[in-house]
């Protein structure tokens, strides 16, 4: 017998496979995905008009939706991790020469200021080279899929007319993060950013989770084991996919599978921990900044983040 059907959104990726081939489902209920080519565009519509039941989210992004009262909660479901150090671009034509430089300048963002990776990126810049965030004017190239939200007074949106890249790659801005510039003058401002963030995992455990599952709060409020039955089922298609890396059983890997099996090389453990204990340490780090960067105005105990009967759970 099928079960209840959940209208969901989450791109085709190693660990969501066997979801998505159906090999795995949550018991009870059916996944009915909805394919969406550009992800971003479908945490707009989740935040703005809860289009689906389930859907993969930027972490920020759902902190801010939490903040401003959105009618979904997540699941400690961390479907996305990476690495940020070569977010941050810059114009090698101009005069700066490190991240501290940036002070007194302005610096281009790609799409808005909640976006994740930009978020982490500014963290990076803050913890490990000491920029005072609050001394750049950060241009921003697009709006917030949070439309409630306002940002700090030193994030601005771009000229109408101009394009971000473009002032990147002729020196009208000094830099951009989570910004993609296709010209010969710009290049990552932190040097062998890969390297740098292998250095970061090593020594202090930085290890940026990107992006979760959230589930409407009216289906959370009518089903009160929906939350963690689909919880398994991602954990479940999860450790398949773990299993196929360690064994090396990927024909083709992809850039997101490499890192994965580098962070494993490195630290010897599942790196995709599902769960809140397994990830305290990195969502304590990122509600902090989230603070810092005026993301959100107070902050959030973490385990209210998280839909109950899923705060205990690990996979």
């Amino acid at each position: 017998m099928t079960g209840m059907a959940l209208k969901t959104v989450t791109r085709t990726q190693g660990n969501n496979a066997a979801l998505k081939d159906g090999s795995v489902t949550p018991r009870g209920y059916t996944f009915d995905f909805e394919e969406v080519p550009v992800l971003v565009r479908a945490f707009r519509r989740m935040v703005r008009g809860l289009e689906f039941d389930v859907c993969e989210m930027a972490i920020t992004t759902y902190l801010c939706a939490k903040a401003h009262g959105k009618r979904f909660t997540a699941l400690p479901v961390f479907l996305v991790r990476g690495f940020h150090h070569g977010a941050v671009v810059y114009n090698t034509r101009s005069e700066i020469s490190s991240p501290k430089e940036l002070e007194g300048k302005r610096v281009g963002v790609g799409r808005g200021y909640t976006v994740t990776t930009g978020v982490w990126a500014r963290a990076i810049l803050q913890e490990e080279h000491a920029l005072d965030l609050s001394k750049v004017t950060w241009v921003l190239s697009g709006d917030e899929h949070v439309a409630e939200y306002q940002p700090p007074p030193n994030v601005v949106p771009v000229e109408e007319g101009r394009d971000v890249a473009d002032m990147v790659a002729s020196g009208e801005l000094a830099a951009a993060v989570n910004l993609d510039v296709d010209h010969p003058d710009v290049a990552p401002l932190i040097h062998a950013p890969e390297e740098a963030a292998l250095t970061a995992l090593r020594g202090r455990g930085l290890y940026p989770i990107n992006h979760l599952v959230v589930v409407k709060d009216e289906l959370l409020e009518a089903h009160r084991d929906l939350a963690a039955d689909v919880f398994t089922a991602f954990a479940e298609a999860k450790a398949r996919y773990v299993r196929r890396l360690r064994q090396a059983a990927i024909a083709q890997l992809t850039p997101a599978d490499r890192t994965y099996q580098r962070v494993m090389d490195i630290t010897g453990e599942d790196p995709l921990p599902y769960g809140i204990a397994p990830n305290r340490a990195m969502l304590d780090l990122l509600v902090d900044h989230a603070v810092t960067q005026r993301i959100l105005d107070r902050r959030p105990d973490v385990d209210e983040l998280f839909a109950e009967g899923t705060r205990d759970l690990t996979g």
